[in-house]
């Protein structure tokens, strides 16, 4: 089967949602790193430096291994946690959220903020376009150049049926074919590549990569 991986997000959203008269102000964006995702948070409280909390959650890692929350003032556990459920729940990575908060004077409660504060990045992550990331492996083929265009069209025709991605190709002594596979298609392009060559040319395996596939 193709390996899938947590997706992120493809650009920046702010939703703003009121509870009660507080003011809650999402702002989810996707992040290549912690320092970037810290960046991020920085701005925001720049931007809001009036408020009366920032509250944060990040997911980073291409297996969404690494993760940060904090409650910036509220009661422990009502905010950060909750947002980071929000974007696990999601299976999203490389992605910051913060939720700005302005006291509109009526407690919410520990059940009122912990409902607030998920809601609000779950109604930004709604407005979203999500981006979804898949594992592909490297096939490469290499062919005599007097076999070039019949390869390049059986190579062409096994992505779309595959859904594998063209690579690179080489001219050099002979010509060398590039085609990113899904793990579970890999063994059907060596098959034709071996079938169309009558046996005489083997696909190559080689390294893996994960790629982003807009929705």
């Amino acid at each position: 089967m193709s390996t899938s991986y947590p997706g992120t997000i493809a650009a920046a959203v702010e939703r703003e949602l009121v509870v009660r008269k507080s003011r809650f102000i999402a702002w989810v964006e996707p992040v290549a790193s912690v320092a970037e995702a810290d960046a991020v948070i920085a701005a925001v409280r720049k931007r809001y430096w009036d408020a009366g909390h920032n509250c944060t959650a990040m997911v980073t890692g291409p297996r969404a291994d690494q993760a940060r929350s904090s409650d910036d003032g509220e009661p422990s556990g009502t905010a950060g946690v909750p947002m980071l459920e929000v974007l696990r729940r999601r299976e999203l990575t490389d992605l910051v959220a913060v939720v700005t908060r302005y006291f509109g004077g009526v407690k919410l409660g520990a059940g009122g903020l912990v409902r607030a504060y998920s809601t609000a990045v779950s109604d930004a992550l709604d407005e979203a376009r999500l981006v979804r990331r898949l594992a592909l492996t490297q096939v490469r083929v290499e062919v005599p150049h007097a076999d070039a265009g019949r390869f390049d069209h059986l190579l062409r025709d096994l992505a779309q049926r595959t859904g594998a991605m063209l690579g690179e190709t080489d001219y050099a002594a002979q010509a060398v074919f590039e085609v990113w596979v899904p793990a579970d298609a890999v063994a059907r392009v060596g098959d034709e590549v071996a079938s169309a060559s009558g046996g005489t040319i083997e696909a190559v395996i080689g390294r893996e990569r994960v790629v982003d596939v807009s929705d």
